[in-house]
């Protein structure tokens, strides 16, 4: 399953300062002891967690914590305080951006961008998990292994096969030879005694929590074994618990088709502009037929069928982003222009060292957490059925994940998720999410009887929320402001309906760019 990344996520680039402060000793939720503090906070260095007086710093947590005396490695973490006053306080509330693999220290500053200043009474703390980005040690195996050219994705070649057999062989034996022993402590459960192990750092005996995509997976085993230590969470882009991962992706495969053909009709709809394509089918063909020219010759040497799928996948997840993807496909069509192309490929792959940080940390967890099929056989049968009605992404997919069946580190089992002692969850989904597709976050509400599920109806966006739709954003303020969720249905349906985040018009953009010129031209 591609990475699962939320929309909201930015790098965030801090550095641990050398002034220890004491972390909050009021314990929030119910009485209790206090916690002693072990972080050291400084200053943080990226202009965003600047901006809105961030702190930022470093926590020791156990490599394995089974034997909480044994190796220590380091947690990145980050903070925003409230600024209402003490008496309305609601403690804190970690926020993870998904992945597995997405930096977190950016999102302490998602409180900023909840309506009705609902987020001002917490504490946001944001955190690169174990192995990712700024924590100690940060894996990363072979950053040249996306690059340009690479093999087409669907293997209708022994060749093509083989290469990447070849390819994700060998980026699992460099994992083996990066990662070494913090490779057998990458699983999700990992991760989730960390995000209690920042609980505890903090002094509260309860945590809110904010997880967008994977991140809502890392919630659901966080209140599996903590329900007691949970007060209030949010979950957008809900994973299914149930098909942790293999048979995920290929949930995942036939959803994207879905989703990506209704951009294609969004292309088609402004033919005017992109001269694409006059219907949803006649832009499928177009880029079909692109794919299989490009495997003999390259956009500008570089954008092969396997590039132009990944640059065609960043609308499958989003509606931003639109405008951009089917601009740069025109270029290339009516102009042979590979430099949009290029541009748009290189802002999701980026080249320089470490650059595949997210993608090692991505198989270390989901590798790790189930086990994968080893037989070859097994992934050939099932890719090459779900191709046949759904060949956008599947081999993709398959190619992306492939790297599971050599890894270097034992899996184990997916933590069976429970949700009956946990606290009433609010979680959000728009109805053909291709990452997480709707069906998961239905079986996530099964399981939790106190949750109720917002779906933006119709949307193809993927952790969208907090991005100015209101029918959604207001039911998350009204959440973290007094506990308030949308009554719960008696029916295997969504609580609450909302409209979805609305697809973008480039002839408003044209509108706009015009009446800019038209001002520049009278100054």
């Amino acid at each position: 399953m591609r990475k699962f990344w939320a929309v909201a996520t930015t790098a965030a680039l801090c550095a641990t300062g050398a002034t220890a402060t004491a972390a909050r000793a009021e314990a929030y939720g119910g009485g209790g002891r206090t916690v002693a503090a072990a972080i050291t906070w400084g200053p943080c260095t990226e202009a965003s967690l600047k901006a809105q007086g961030a702190e930022c710093g470093m926590l020791a947590v156990p490599m394995d914590h089974a034997e909480p005396g044994g190796r220590k490695i380091q947690l990145a973490v980050s903070r925003i305080k409230h600024t209402v006053p003490e008496a309305k306080y609601q403690g804190v509330i970690l926020v993870n951006p998904g992945g597995p693999g997405g930096s977190g220290r950016s999102m302490a500053t998602l409180g900023a961008h909840v309506p009705k200043g609902a987020g001002a009474a917490y504490d946001w703390i944001g955190f690169d998990p174990r192995g990712v980005e700024a924590s100690v040690p940060k894996l990363t195996c072979d950053s040249d292994y996306a690059g340009y050219d690479r093999p087409a994705y669907v293997p209708v070649t022994p060749a093509i096969e083989k290469a990447w057999h070849a390819k994700s062989t060998a980026y699992a034996a460099a994992c083996a030879k990066a990662g070494g022993e913090l490779l057998d402590h990458m699983r999700t459960e990992d991760t989730v005694r960390d995000i209690d192990a920042i609980r505890a750092a903090l002094g509260a005996e309860k945590i809110n929590f904010y997880g967008f995509s994977y991140g809502t997976y890392l919630g659901q085993v966080y209140a599996t074994l903590f329900p007691q230590r949970v007060r209030r969470m949010v979950l957008d882009g809900v994973v299914d618990p149930g098909r942790v991962w293999y048979e995920s992706n290929l949930d995942q495969d036939i959803a994207f088709d879905k989703a990506i053909k209704i951009y294609f009709a969004w292309i088609a709809k402004y033919d005017a502009i992109y001269h694409l394509g006059k219907t949803a089918k006649d832009v499928e063909k177009l880029y079909y037929k692109q794919l299989a020219a490009l495997a003999g010759k390259p956009a500008g040497g570089v954008i092969g069928p396997a590039e132009l799928t990944d640059v065609f996948l960043q609308p499958g997840y989003y509606i931003f982003g639109w405008e951009e993807t089917a601009q740069a496909f025109a270029a290339w069509v009516n102009s042979k222009d590979p430099l949009p192309l290029k541009k748009v490929y290189d802002e999701n792959h980026p080249q320089e060292p470490g650059a595949d940080n997210g993608y090692a940390i991505y198989l270390a967890v989901q590798c790790t957490d189930s086990k994968w099929p080893s037989d070859w056989r097994r992934w050939k049968k099932d890719n090459w059925r779900v191709h046949k009605k759904a060949p956008f992404e599947t081999w993709g997919n398959a190619w992306y994940n492939a790297p599971c069946r050599h890894w270097p580190a034992e899996p184990g089992r997916p933590i069976k998720v429970n949700g009956l002692k946990t606290p009433p969850v609010l979680m959000i989904s728009e109805t053909l999410d291709a990452a997480t597709p709707f069906s998961g976050a239905l079986e996530a509400r099964r399981r939790f009887p106190r949750a109720a599920l917002v779906e933006g109806v119709g949307g193809t966006t993927h952790a969208g929320s907090l991005f100015g739709n209101a029918c959604v954003d207001d039911t998350i303020a009204d959440y973290l402001a007094t506990g308030a969720l949308p009554k719960r249905v008696k029916a295997n349906r969504s609580d609450k309906e909302c409209a979805p985040i609305a697809q973008p018009s480039p002839n408003a953009a044209i509108a706009v760019n015009r009446k800019r010129l038209e001002l520049l031209i009278r100054q």
